[in-house]
């Protein structure tokens, strides 16, 4: 499959998975798990930087419009795919990446996954419940909406990537 198509599926089974379905499961006041930015995460390593912000800014946008959030996942989003190329390289240290295009949970391997998408994750929400409350005020609030919402997205992407993981670790 050509590998645009593949990216504009992705794009929109994510959304409308984050929409249709996690947005509606409640579990308690502060957790709010986000599945979607699986989408920046997963763009190939040579993806340049303009185009990661513009399709980070058109993915939160894009959960904005559903959800009536007025430009917050597109703030979340655009600093996080700001941010993933420095994340790449804090996570990957000296490891050089000769035969591998895109970053996945096949080809890199569980741990550096974990910690990749751990940091990215938590970037995102930062952002996003920081946005929302727009205040230091509530401060304890957002942090404990922080991390109890980074665990519980992760979990999810995790699981999500290894039901469709379909390529062998590199030796």
């Amino acid at each position: 499959m050509n590998k645009t198509a593949l990216q504009i599926i992705r794009f929109v089974v994510l959304v409308l998975l984050q929409v249709l379905v996690i947005n509606h499961i409640r579990l308690g006041g502060y957790v709010h798990p986000y599945i979607y930015m699986i989408f920046i995460m997963l763009l190939p390593f040579s993806t340049p930087k303009w185009q990661l912000l513009v399709l980070g800014f058109a993915l939160g946008l894009t959960v904005d419009l559903f959800t009536g959030t007025l430009g917050l996942h597109a703030g979340a989003t655009t600093l996080m795919a700001f941010c993933r190329p420095s994340i790449i390289k804090l996570v990957s240290g000296n490891q050089k990446f000769e035969n591998i295009t895109e970053p996945n949970l096949g080809q890199l391997g569980g741990i550096w996954f974990f910690r990749y998408a751990l940091c990215m994750v938590f970037i995102h929400h930062l952002a996003l419940f920081f946005l929302e409350s727009f205040s230091f005020r509530l401060l304890g609030q957002v942090m404990l909406r922080i991390l109890l919402s980074v665990p519980v997205s992760i979990f999810l992407i995790m699981m999500i990537l290894f039901i469709f993981k379909t390529e062998k670790r590199r030796e």
